[in-house]
């Protein structure tokens, strides 16, 4: 087969892998517009049952990776300065460059051929091809193009966000909320290096606003966030990379496949980075895009209405807890100063029912008794 992939991210990388090493003879293209050694951005994080699932699907590769990530086996959640370790809850990270590179490397040595600083803007770019793989993102060109055949709905989630780095290495992925007199201020961060971690701060719209963060610079908003989040940073500056507000898009596409281009990652849904790694459903997105091909010979017209069979039902599924984790965010202007740290933790872990009382007995037994110590009917 010829195959071009749109995008050098790891849904795109991950499917050139399966298909070369299950076919060497597939003649293998991936086309990214970014230079090698650019991207967008700091770490990324995989749960430890994403680590189980990719182990199933590819041990080579989870060998090839698992040295370089840094592990925690709890996640934190703190409202000021009360901090509760959640139980039950491994995570592992990576720099997001660092994971790319390893993933060059590995798809490279596979001989599929990437070629970097290339911007296609138009599918005849490509030439003759059997399957066009768009992996290029939330903001894929060739989806938007195409919403009415890819039958693409896009709501823009009010929630402001920006995506720092610090030198501060935390211990555990940890969730703080400072309430302050003009909102709650919400930082996500972990450790994704010995010597750095993420620290992606969300505010609501209306916080956003009251802070005046629209009239500020980059060099202002950075240094309001380093002291709203003082505590934490004891000392450590906070670090951008192309860093500015967004909104997150919360994308699906009803029909993921048009002729011989099929969606993939980010292009085909996004799921808000609360409810876990988007780089680990592009991962599994990739699989499942695999296994289709397998399942049907290779046969292009019967294997992507297939993908679509086999991976909507999870994926669906993980949308939708998405969406509901997406709005408990941005209810946390009223919900935060309301609720006891303990009461905080065990309404997060239990915000999108995927988790519920039982099962967080279950993975944090100690949680569980100080929530019931605080609701007896659950006793």
């Amino acid at each position: 087969m010829k195959i071009r992939i749109l995008g050098a991210g790891p849904a795109g990388l991950y499917f050139a892998a399966l298909m070369k090493q299950h076919n060497p003879a597939h003649d293998i293209v991936i086309y990214e517009r970014n230079p090698r050694d650019a991207t967008w951005g700091f770490g990324v994080v995989f749960s430890d049952r994403a680590l189980e699932f990719l182990r199933a699907d590819d041990e080579a590769l989870y060998q090839y990776l698992t040295p370089h990530l840094e592990n925690w086996p709890e996640i934190t959640v703190s409202r000021n300065d009360v901090k509760v370790p959640i139980a039950g809850n491994g995570f592992s990270s990576i720099g997001r460059l660092e994971l790319l590179t390893l993933l060059y490397q590995y798809v490279e040595k596979l001989g599929v051929k990437i070629q970097f600083d290339t911007e296609i803007t138009d599918l005849k770019a490509v030439g003759e091809a059997d399957l066009v793989v768009a992996a290029n993102g939330a903001f894929s060109w060739v989806r938007n193009e195409n919403e009415a055949q890819f039958g693409t709905q896009t709501d823009w989630r009010p929630n402001k966000f920006i995506w720092y780095g610090t030198t501060k290495a935390f211990n555990s992925l940890t969730l703080t909320f400072r309430e302050t007199d003009l909102g709650v201020f919400c930082a996500h961060h972990y450790r994704y290096k010995p010597d750095m971690s993420t620290f992606l701060v969300e505010v609501t719209d209306e916080t956003w606003r009251r802070a005046g963060f629209e009239h500020m610079s980059p060099e202002d908003t950075m240094h309001y966030c380093e002291q709203a989040f003082a505590h934490e940073l004891e000392g450590h500056p906070i670090i951008s990379n192309n860093s500015h507000w967004r909104n997150f898009p919360a994308i699906w596409n009803e029909r993921w496949y048009n002729g011989n281009v099929v969606l993939l990652g980010d292009a085909l849904r996004t799921a808000h980075f609360s409810i876990g790694s988007g780089t680990r459903l592009a991962m599994e997105d990739a699989v499942a895009l695999f296994k289709a091909f397998q399942a049907t010979g290779d046969d292009v017209q019967a294997a992507l209405p297939k993908f679509q069979e086999l991976r909507w039902p999870p994926v669906r599924k993980i949308w939708d807890a998405a969406n509901i984790s997406i709005r408990w965010y941005e209810e946390m202007d009223q919900r935060v100063p309301e609720l006891a740290p303990v009461e905080l933790a065990y309404n997060y872990m239990t915000r999108t029912g995927r988790v519920n009382h039982a099962e967080l007995r279950r993975r944090d037994p100690a949680l569980a008794q100080a929530y019931e110590a605080l609701h007896p009917e659950l006793q």
